[in-house]
């Protein structure tokens, strides 16, 4: 298992007015001792816009190399093109597309994608046919994917539409596509679990919490992020990313069940939205080594 950091956390949130560079990033995580960097698409870091040829991409990939980093996932930016949108439709997936290219130009095994919606943008008499034409998006965009070898995964959470377990288990059976699956971020399985945050309508919560919801979702997920949650949205928003051991999740607990999810090569680290993650970086890459340490080789 290999431990990656996303390099969003420098550039979102308490970090928007002042981001740190994508290049000083990858220095840091590489003098920590990370394996790697999972790479934001969102200004200021690697967007569509800053290496728009195959010729900047591989320089990117050869700083990376340089200072021995491999890349965990791509985070394309999908914002400005709601999918949920119908006149949407060909435009998300020309853009998907696009950063399909980019994924598998800078050596990216995945594609990640939300709903980009926030929950209670949609009126209840279009709440389901979205949900079904989201569905049908994403099957083609996975075949998209899946041409060029690079997995399409999906991020739920509390600020973004369809954000019920039962929803998001639905979602990954009605794409019904191989190429397709779920990321699972500890932090946002805990808010949509347990806390049943910003949910349509009824809420939908496990008894048995966040490791209940990884079981059932065992067989739809193809990638894994890590983060602790105090039960609180940031902003009122998405899920708070707490530093390790600052939150409510008992990772000694979940770490053997991650462990036993098939095919994933990487734990990434998710330090969203949290002013002072730079000076955590050293200690969350610790702690995650702790925990495969301890557990990795009882997993397998």
């Amino acid at each position: 298992m290999k431990i990656s950091l996303g390099s969003w956390a420098f550039s979102f949130g308490p970090y928007a007015a002042d981001p740190i560079p994508f290049e000083a990033v990858a220095i840091r995580l590489s003098a920590a001792g990370y394996d790697g960097i999972d790479v934001s698409g969102f200004p200021p870091h690697v967007t569509l816009e800053k290496y728009p040829a195959r010729k900047s991409r591989m320089e990117l990939v050869r700083f990376l190399e340089d200072h021995r980093l491999g890349v965990s996932g791509y985070s394309a930016d999908f914002s400005a093109v709601n999918p949920l949108i119908k006149e949407n439709e060909r435009q998300y997936l020309d853009l998907l597309r696009r950063n399909v290219q980019m994924a598998f130009d800078i050596g990216s095994p995945t594609l990640r994608v939300d709903t980009v919606s926030a929950p209670g943008s949609l009126p209840d008499d279009e709440y389901e046919a979205s949900f079904h034409r989201l569905s049908r998006i994403w099957a083609e965009g996975a075949e998209i994917a899946q041409n060029a070898g690079v997995r399409l995964v999906w991020e739920f959470e509390p600020g973004f539409v369809f954000n019920k377990p039962e929803e998001i288990v639905r979602m990954h059976q009605e794409v019904r596509h191989p190429n397709f699956s779920i990321m699972f971020d500890t932090s946002h399985a805990y808010m949509c679990a347990v806390v049943g945050a910003r949910q349509h309508g009824k809420r939908d919560v496990l008894p048995g919490g966040v490791a209940e919801f990884l079981d059932k979702l065992q067989g739809r997920i193809g990638a894994i992020h890590l983060i602790d949650s105090d039960g609180t949205l940031h902003h009122d928003e998405t899920s708070t990313h707490r530093p390790f051991g600052e939150g409510l999740i008992d990772f000694d607990r979940l770490a053997p069940r991650l462990l036993s999810v098939p095919n994933i090569e990487w734990w990434t680290i998710d330090m969203c939205f949290w002013a002072g993650s730079w000076d955590l970086v050293d200690a969350s890459r610790q702690f995650v080594a702790g925990l495969l340490a301890r557990h990795y080789s009882v997993a397998v």
